[in-house]
């Protein structure tokens, strides 16, 4: 098991089709000890998270969830001091919380705009930002943040300007940690899926999904549990000497 007993924070995992899913199961799978956190985290929510993880493994897992707006900075700290309460430490964050808009460059207003800072951006910095608190005085830690292939093209396949700007500075603010904190010991390192099967696709057409898949060398989109075994990877000791970097997870969509 490549995280036993290791505690992970997984954001973004409130649906069974997320990409935040599928790593908090393979996570779980590989004797992790999951919180798995979301805005729209609940009792029943997170009974349907447990119930289908343990489904999956055939056994029992350890599995929390916390609710947690993260764009507000003092609910990640809140956060973070709750799995510290709960768990005694933590060892991984990965941030796949994300928001996704489509619209043409002008049409897209102040309120779109904050929208997509607020949590693409803002989030994933007052995220990383709380978990470096706790990882900082114990000189290890590691952080995996998922962006987007569109923060590499200059928008993407499915958002738009402000969708592929905010993911931009998810690169930068991973970097930067890595640079920051790598003479503690500490890794951060981000991946950049491309068009992957969860919510954000619903309400596109057959004809635009062709349209897609058809420039993608591997001819289909991605599966949540394939991003997530790129989280696995950088997660573990497997990737024990790589920080700052970004793995595309692409289907050679963007080859550079």
């Amino acid at each position: 098991m490549l995280l036993e007993d290791k505690v992970c924070v997984v954001a973004g995992a409130a649906s069974l089709r997320s990409i935040g899913y599928a790593t908090a199961e393979l996570f779980a799978e590989h004797g992790a000890k999951v919180v798995v956190v979301d805005l729209s985290m609940n009792d029943q929510v997170l009974d349907d998270i447990k119930a289908s993880i343990e489904k999956r493994l055939g056994r029992s897992a350890s599995v929390h969830g916390l609710r947690c707006d993260i764009s507000s900075a003092s609910d990640c700290e809140r956060l973070m001091q709750d799995v510290v309460s709960l768990h005694g430490t933590i060892d991984c964050l990965v941030n796949s919380a994300a928001v996704v808009q489509s619209h043409a460059m002008l049409d897209i207003g102040e309120k779109e705009l904050d929208l997509m800072l607020n949590v693409n951006l803002k989030g994933a910095f007052h995220l990383c930002q709380s978990a470096l608190r706790v990882f900082r005085p114990r000189s290890s830690g590691v952080i995996v943040n998922v962006a987007s292939v569109a923060a590499q093209r200059g928008g993407g396949l499915v958002g738009s300007a402000h969708y592929a700007a905010s993911k931009g500075g998810v690169l930068s603010l991973t970097r930067s940690i890595a640079r920051e904190f790598g003479p503690l010991g500490i890794r951060a390192n981000v991946i950049c899926p491309s068009m992957t099967e969860t919510g954000m696709v619903d309400g596109m057409s057959d004809a635009k999904h062709q349209e897609i898949v058809s420039g993608i060398p591997l001819r289909r989109a991605a599966k949540p549990r394939e991003i997530a075994g790129a989280c696995l990877f950088l997660a573990s000791d497997l990737s024990a000497y790589v920080t700052g970097a970004t793995l595309d997870v692409n289907g050679g969509s963007h080859i550079h």
